[in-house]
């Protein structure tokens, strides 16, 4: 309940009193920015209330084709004074609260729909990330096999899901420790019913509820598209039966994301992130690879591990072009580490600066991985 009256808190605060006596700008001016005349959204998002709708465009080869649309709400949170100048002569707010939710649905049957939030409190001291769906995936389950047989199994996960997590700053530093609960409450169906009998009682547990404890550092410059700082954070979370869950389990997860000015036009970026699981964890829940061209959920085991870089050229103050390229690599369960294949995807991309006030882009990117090509619209940064 908690969760929810923080949403609800976020949804009510509204924009700043300045705004709300302000006269309102004429529609064009208001999409306008003051200092180049280009195309932007920085008031309406911070200053009217005004919502960004992002077009959900899935080719997954996991999931399919398909699409949705998200609806996100920005606002500058209350006593807040913005960020220093970004360079340029203007003002970035760099940690905006932000709430919404969005549908989406593909051609394999699959759907979902949820709302989520984060917010900002006490001139940041704390935060609050959250969100809550109801899904119904269909997804393909496949593993090499150098230790176990191999399997490529067809399956729906159909249910609730829930994640809440607060931080606290320590001290005036940028480093936070946050705790959290995940919950998750689906049924497993398989395309086939005898495919059920690859996979102990435990595999299949439908119930997973566990609370973590993480520590996050985190000196960007910006939290949407980043141009300098890094972002690091390690975390654990422990599914026991006495708080929900059918099985013990335990996951964990150390990722950092670095960004580095090479002169003025260009940011090189840095991606390392390692997942791995102990205990009776559910099959559908196993560590995946997470990389841009590479299908969702497609690649798991007990252990992952990945690593990407991009590099962003900023051509105009608006417009970029990107490139990136990343491997992942999974073992535990159905491989050692040594017999494991390393999967590559890579790809390129354009950005266009959508929010000068709050340093957002907004793009496509198109991506080649080891078993088909896709796209994807990206609001920010790509990684999460």
């Amino acid at each position: 309940m908690k969760a929810f009256a923080l949403v609800l808190g976020g949804l009510a605060c509204g924009a700043p009193a300045s705004a709300q006596n302000a006269d309102p700008p004429p529609p064009r001016a208001m999409f306008r920015d003051a200092e180049d005349g280009r195309f932007d959204m920085s008031r309406w998002l911070l200053e009217h209330r005004g919502f960004l709708p992002v077009p959900i465009i899935i080719t997954d080869p996991a999931l399919g084709n398909g699409g949705g649309v998200a609806l996100a709400f920005f606002q500058r949170p209350h006593g807040s004074a913005p960020a220093a100048g970004d360079g340029d002569g203007g003002v970035t707010v760099t940690r905006p609260n932000l709430y919404g939710g969005g549908a989406m649905r593909t051609s394999n049957g699959s759907e979902a729909y949820g709302a989520g939030a984060s917010l900002h409190f006490d001139e940041d001291r704390w935060r609050y990330r959250g969100g809550l769906a109801k899904t119904s995936i269909n997804l393909g389950y496949h593993t090499p096999g150098t230790l176990r047989p191999p399997l490529e199994i067809e399956y729906n996960v159909d249910g609730v899901m829930s994640f809440q997590q607060g931080f606290r700053r320590l001290g005036a530093r940028d480093l936070y420790v946050g705790l959290a609960w995940i919950y998750m409450d689906l049924d497993i169906g398989f395309d086939v019913a005898s495919d059920r009998d690859q996979f102990s009682p435990r595999e299949l547990g439908s119930k997973s509820s566990g609370l973590g404890l993480s520590l996050e550092y985190d000196s960007r410059d910006n939290t949407f598209t980043p141009s300098s700082g890094w972002l690091g954070m390690i975390e654990g979370n422990a599914y026991l039966p006495g708080i929900g869950s059918d099985s013990a389990f335990q996951s964990y997860r150390g990722h950092a994301y670095g960004y580095w000015p090479l002169g003025t036009r260009v940011v090189l970026g840095g991606r390392v992130d390692a997942r791995w699981a102990n205990g009776d964890i559910p099959f559908y829940r196993l560590p995946y690879i997470d990389l841009r061209g590479i299908g969702s959920a497609r690649y798991q085991d007990t252990r992952v591990g990945v690593l990407e870089t991009e590099l962003r050229w900023n051509l105009t103050p608006r417009w970029a072009l990107i490139g990136f390229v990343g491997a992942g690599r999974t073992w535990g369960r159905h491989n050692s580490f040594a017999d494991g294949s390393s999967e590559v995807a890579k790809g390129a991309g354009v950005r266009y600066l959508i929010a000068r006030q709050l340093g957002m882009h907004v793009g496509v990117d198109y991506a080649w991985g080891p078993e088909d090509d896709t796209f994807y619209i990206q609001v920010g940064s790509p990684w999460r």
